[in-house]
């Protein structure tokens, strides 16, 4: 059929001035039965009647060039174009037949070609009129070359454009003659200048890498797709090129960028136009809403090509094929592969830049895709308290855990800094457990929606009913009897603002911390609630109700305060020691203090009683020393330790 018709290519010409836009192929043309069939009827499948008789005469080639399903969308060019004019020929017939209508008739005509200028050889051509009004936009050379790069620049066929060019020429010109120089004949000088020609240039010069073999492409090859194809200009950390066969056969290549995104809205927007689908490398489409990649995965860029998708496909066949959901499916483990790939390669800084760039993607798909967490938590990263500088992966901090430590723990706070020195920590560090910290607004709602791994739970530092796996029940039994009038005095001190007062198991060092309820919001969380534009606060006071006080029975100032509670209850200065401590437990706890200024005035009155008159201070209104008659030198006081005072005459003791 092809005979000596010449190679098979496409090529368009706009010409803005008479307001055409013609496209010329190569291709098989149609008998004058076949335009009837094929363009007299709306959404006639020439193409697919083709097929099936090739299939029936089994000489359906595996690799099969028809791209094109002849009718269906061709009564789209009356959107922009007054009339349209189908030439072709095809090898069957020895005519050559013309195809016209206009955009308000209901009917065409067909009409054999005369005209010895105008045949074809074989093939088609198409004549756009565009209409007045459009016909400078529409018919410019540049956007029609833009259109054809953006949608058709893997199509297996050269397709060329005509384009303005510039050429630099070399010219003679006369050189005047000087003054004083006789007249004679004239000199001439050579000189370039720069004219303007039109020509055809092909226009989809990148070939579609993935219908070639896996092994026969190179690492740089792919590394050059992958820039003309995104407009990068990093080489990307990874990439995958695969085909898949059986109930759904389609080739892609997808890559993780060697960047991440520039603002955080990438991560939440699912539409980043970073796949490409491609029906029979005619690209169809890259606005997605998570029909072909979850939003977690939206930093990955690619292109798939499949050959069981129509090329007419909507967003509505998109959400509801089959084909597509088995397509994602796939798509999303062979991403994951990739990813497993680096961050077990022996190259660590590879999946550092990994996780600096797109830690935050993975995260999200521990609260977005339940199904995958068998693949997502093997990836995640963490700073901990054994290792401040590196990130630890879950196993390694399961493979370094004590045979009696039955969880992993972990602490979210707002930074590395506050993870550091969180009160929460001080037993977990004495007993040389790792706590992981989570530091990253998404970290604790990602954590929380994992819940176990390997069998281990996850269990949160700063909430109540911690449980460190080697308790002493004894020595935990009597401290709590020893001081369980004191958690009573104290919980009967501050009201309202603790749910309870308890002996604490985790404090080695700090006096007392204020931990969250079971099932309540934990510090971090309280603190990034509120600064949610839109938070409720009816639910912010209810899942922060639950406040517990643990208190260090080892402490010094725990064990004045017990004193304080058998021997003198009532004493006022007890009890704003108990508000002042906590006031200061909220702060050290990570909690925001509902009054900032109530709680500085606190402590201002403090420093006050424990610095007033330490220091020789000098009264305004006389110049007498207020260490006047102590036995001090020089006018320094002498400086007398709480402590010793207290051996002296402790009032609660009294």
């Amino acid at each position: 059929m092809l005979g000596d018709g010449g190679d098979l290519e496409i090529r368009i010409k706009p010409d803005p001035d008479n307001g055409t836009i013609t496209i010329t192929d190569t291709g098989i043309g149609m008998t004058k039965d076949e335009l009837i069939d094929c363009l007299g009827t709306i959404a006639q499948s020439g193409t697919s009647k083709f097929l099936k008789a090739l299939k029936e005469n089994k000489d359906l080639g595996a690799d099969n060039g028809l791209i094109g399903q002849f009718g269906v969308g061709f009564y789209s060019a009356f959107l922009v174009a007054e009339k349209v004019v189908v030439s072709t020929k095809s090898p069957k017939s020895d005519k050559q037949y013309v195809w016209e209508s206009v955009a308000d008739s209901s009917s065409y005509v067909i009409r054999e070609e005369t005209d010895p200028d105008n045949f074809l050889r074989r093939g088609t051509q198409i004549t756009l009129y565009i209409r007045e009004d459009d016909k400078y936009e529409f018919a410019e050379s540049t956007r029609i070359k833009n259109l054809v790069k953006n949608y058709s620049q893997f199509v297996g066929f050269p397709i060329y454009t005509w384009q303005e060019k510039s050429r630099t020429v070399e010219v003679e010109e006369e050189e005047p003659a000087k003054e004083g120089e006789e007249e004679g004949e004239p000199k001439k000088k050579k000189t370039t200048k720069t004219e303007k020609y039109w020509d055809w240039e092909l226009a989809n010069e990148t070939k579609p890498l993935w219908m070639r073999n896996s092994k026969e492409v190179t690492k740089e090859e792919y590394n050059e797709f992958y820039k003309k194809a995104f407009n990068e200009f990093l080489d990307p950390l990874a990439h995958t090129h695969f085909t898949t066969e059986g109930e759904v056969e389609f080739r892609s290549i997808l890559y993780i960028p060697g960047m991440g995104p520039l603002n955080n809205e990438d991560v939440t927007n699912p539409k980043t136009k970073n796949i490409r689908l491609h029906v029979k490398r005619v690209f169809i489409s890259d606005d997605f809403d998570g029909e072909l990649f979850p939003r977690y995965l939206s930093f990955v860029k690619g292109v798939v090509d499949s050959n069981d998708l129509p090329l007419n496909v909507s967003r509505e066949i998109l959400q509801e094929s089959r084909i597509v959901r088995i397509m994602r499916k796939r798509l999303i483990r062979k991403t994951f592969d990739m990813i497993q790939e680096i961050s077990e390669s022996e190259n660590k800084e590879d999946y550092k830049k990994f996780w600096e760039n797109f830690g935050k993607f993975i995260k999200l798909g521990c609260i977005e895709d339940t199904g995958n967490h068998k693949r997502i938590t093997p990836l995640l990263r963490f700073y901990s308290s054994k290792n401040e500088e590196e990130l630890t992966s879950l196993d390694e901090y399961i493979e370094n855990m004590g045979e009696n430590q039955k969880a992993i723990y972990y602490l979210a706070t707002d930074s590395l800094k506050s993870a550091k020195s969180a009160p929460f920590l001080e037993k977990l560090i004495q007993k040389d457990i790792e706590v992981l910290y989570l530091v990253e607004p998404i970290d604790e709602v990602a954590i929380q929606n994992l819940q176990t791994y390997k069998e281990k739970k996850f269990v949160d530092i700063s909430k109540e009913d911690l449980e460190l796996g080697d308790e002493d029940e004894v020595k935990d039994r009597e401290a709590k009897q020893e001081f369980n009038l004191l958690c009573d005095w104290m919980k009967q001190q501050l009201g309202d603002k603790v749910a309870k007062v308890q002996v604490s198991n985790r404090l080695s060092s700090s006096p007392c911390v204020l931990v969250s309820g079971k099932f309540g919001w934990s510090a971090n969380m309280e603190r990034l609630m509120k600064a949610q534009a839109l938070g409720d606060t009816s639910s912010l006071e209810f899942m922060r109700g639950r406040r517990i006080l643990e208190i260090n029975p080892d402490h010094p100032i725990i064990k004045d305060l017990n004193a304080a509670c058998k021997n003198a209850p009532e004493s006022s200065e007890a009890t704003r020691v108990v508000d002042l401590l906590f006031d200061t437990a909220i702060i050290s706890s990570g909690f925001t203090p509902d009054s900032p200024a109530e709680l500085g005035n606190k402590i201002y009155e403090m420093m006050a009683m424990a610095v007033g008159g330490r220091w020789g201070r000098v009264e305004e209104e006389g110049s007498k020393n207020v260490n006047e008659g102590d036995d001090t030198k020089d006018g320094e006081a002498e400086v007398i330790e709480p402590s010793e005072v207290r051996a002296e005459s402790d009032p609660w003791q009294d």
